[in-house]
């Protein structure tokens, strides 16, 4: 199996946009979930938004992906909204940041078709962390589930337990807990594993990576195109 994992401005790219809010719903709706913040799909208008989208070469198949909303002046973080009835001290902490110097890494889904090949979530992290080099940003946010709150930690996320009772909330709803999350040195990523850190740093200094994963169901051809094609094209202008 042969996909590609690449990075599209949200506006600029409504099909992608589209295929990936019908991917996220169907997977919030397996567990039960659709009244979140995630759910929400005000952003597709917002150019700030940047998708990290998993694709199947032989038919565009859309098979995971993630995204990337910087913080601006009128538009509050999914996080901010989601928390805030819980804990209005989310609202002193974003005041210390400038627009667009802080970004929320949220919305992310896989599809079951991918999970056998040996990639994850933790791709979609490597490569949310690696691209924000490219966005200028200076501090990453997000909301972690259960299932997901180790992969953050192994791609440099650290609970900010100021927040909520040491960093959890109940959210989305009443037995449900997410942990509340930060990379605050986006350049060194001190917190991340080895592993994850070396993968990281070789996905920011090449944006063509090639790799190949394998897993029960096979192996896995992957193809990185993480040059943000528009923000490049806007920084080569005269």
């Amino acid at each position: 199996m042969k996909v590609r994992v690449r990075v599209v401005k949200a506006i600029s790219e409504k099909l992608i946009t589209e295929k990936y809010v019908q991917g996220h719903y169907k997977v919030l709706e397996t567990y039960g979930v659709t009244k979140v913040t995630s759910a929400d799909t005000s952003w597709t208008n917002n150019p700030n938004v940047y998708l990290i989208v998993v694709e199947a070469v032989d038919d565009q198949r859309l098979l995971g992906g993630a995204r990337i909303q910087l913080n601006s002046e009128n538009t509050p973080l999914p996080l901010e909204t989601a928390i805030r009835e819980f804990d209005r001290h989310i609202i002193d902490y974003m005041e210390d940041y400038k627009p667009l110097d802080v970004a929320e890494f949220c919305g992310l889904w896989n599809s079951i078709e991918v999970a056998g090949y040996g990639i994850g979530s933790i791709y979609l992290g490597r490569v949310g962390v690696a691209i924000c080099s490219q966005l200028g940003i200076k501090k990453l946010l997000a909301l972690a589930s259960p299932a997901t709150l180790r992969n953050c930690k192994k791609v440099g996320f650290d609970i900010i337990r100021s927040l909520g009772n040491e960093g959890k909330f109940f959210y989305p709803k009443e037995g449900l807990i997410a942990t509340v999350l930060e990379i605050s040195d986006l350049e060194n990523l001190p917190t991340a594993s080895e592993e994850d850190r070396d993968y990281i740093f070789s996905l920011r200094n090449n944006v063509q990576l090639q790799s190949n994963e394998s897993g029960p169901k096979g192996s896995l051809e992957i193809a990185f195109e993480l040059q943000i094609q528009k923000l490049h094209e806007a920084n080569s202008k005269p």
